[in-house]
Formats: C-alpha cells, structure tokens, sequence
C-alpha cells in the first residue's frame, strides 16, 4: 500500500450514535418518527440525498440545504465536549505521516463538520486531500469520494487502503476497487459478509501498525 484514505464519521471519531440521534429529531419534527435501529439503517450518504429520498419533491433544493444546515448545527452543539479521536489513531496518523504515506478523507460529511473535527482536534496537517460532501456529486455507495481521493493523492485506488466503519461506505470502497478495514464502532462484522474487499475489523486503531499496512498486497477487485 501506498496511501491510506480515511472516512471519518464512525471512523476517525465515534460519533454516529450523536447523527443518528440529531436525525431522528429532525425527522420528527418533519413527520417522520423512526426509531434508532430505523435511523442507523435508512439514513446515510449526503444530507440533501437523504431528504431527497425521505421526502421527494417535498422541499426545494434550498430548503433542503437549511434543513441540513440546522441538523448539522445541532450535531455539533451535542458533541463538541465528546470529540475525541478513537483510540490509537493519534499515534497511528503520526506514523504514517512518518514514513512518509500520503493520507486523505473521504467522507459523506458537510465541509462544517470536517472543519470542526480537525481544527478542534488539529489534524489538518496530516492530510494530503481533503474530500467531503461537497467534493462530490454522488454520495456513497458511489465510489466517486474514493477514486476522487486516490486520484487527489496521485496513486491508483488499488494502491490505497480504505478504513470505514459503514456498510455503505464499505461497499464504495468495494466499487472503487480499495480494500478496507472496518472499524466496528457502528456496525457488526457480520453486516458486510456480502463484500470481499473487507481485510480486518477492529476495534480501534490500537492494533494496526505501519509495517501491516505496507504489506497488504494490492489487487483489483
């Protein structure tokens, strides 16, 4: 491997449970009550594709983009006091960028939550790319964020290691043609048995060095 790409909601911080709540509230106050097990199996991708396919024609494109505005505030107001990298990805970023590795994100998030997650956490330095929602037309499953980001760093998408923890963003990186190692901070193992590119799930980044990434043996899928 010669890069490594990042998702960062659920990957880089543990932060879904505070979307899927921030989402079910925002739904109920549109008309639409599910329940969390519900939210975390609609509701993924970009923002205004997810109103989009909740609500139709309902709202206009702008209207759309202050809804998404408003959830997003309000998921940065709950967990500005939680924000924490998971654990062993300090040490792990540091490594890479050590050895000289480029990095990126990919991520389905708006550029305000990228934001707030690496100034607040001082991480801009890592990153080579940084794509977001904003960076693509098609959310993931597509696998545009991915081949955006392996072309960003300048290397073939075989060459990049994916780490996800959505099933969604798994089967982009599939699509690609990456492997990907989940981290299981949203999912369980055995949601993405439908998918060959997955190489490990984890717990955190505690048990991965440097030296395991450099040997994984790139492939087409």
């Amino acid at each position: 491997m010669r890069g490594v790409i990042f998702d960062m909601d659920g990957t880089m911080v543990d932060n879904m449970m505070v979307h899927h709540r921030a989402w079910q509230k925002k739904l109920a106050d549109l008309g639409i009550f599910l329940d969390l097990d519900q939210v975390k199996a609609e509701i993924h991708g970009v923002n205004e594709e997810i109103l989009a396919r909740m609500f139709g024609d309902q709202f206009t494109v702008e209207e759309r983009k202050q809804i998404s505005h408003e959830k997003e505030a309000a998921y940065r107001s709950i967990f500005k006091n939680e924000l924490v990298l998971v654990s062993g990805l300090t040490e792990l970023l540091s490594d890479l960028s050590g050895q000289g590795l480029p990095l990126a994100i990919g991520t389905a998030a708006p550029i305000e939550n990228v934001d707030f997650v690496l100034d607040e956490l001082a991480l801009r330095s890592f990153f080579r790319a940084i794509l977001h929602a904003g960076s693509v037309t098609k959310g993931k499953p597509n696998p545009e964020i991915f081949l955006k980001a392996a072309s960003a760093l300048n290397l073939p998408i075989e060459q990049c290691l994916v780490f996800e923890d959505s099933v969604t963003g798994a089967e982009a990186s599939h699509r690609a043609g990456a492997q990907s190692i989940i981290i299981t901070t949203t999912h369980r193992p055995e949601e993405f048995t439908h998918l060959d590119n997955i190489l490990a799930f984890i717990e955190d980044f505690s048990t991965i060095s440097v030296q395991q990434i450099l040997d994984i043996d790139p492939k087409n899928l």
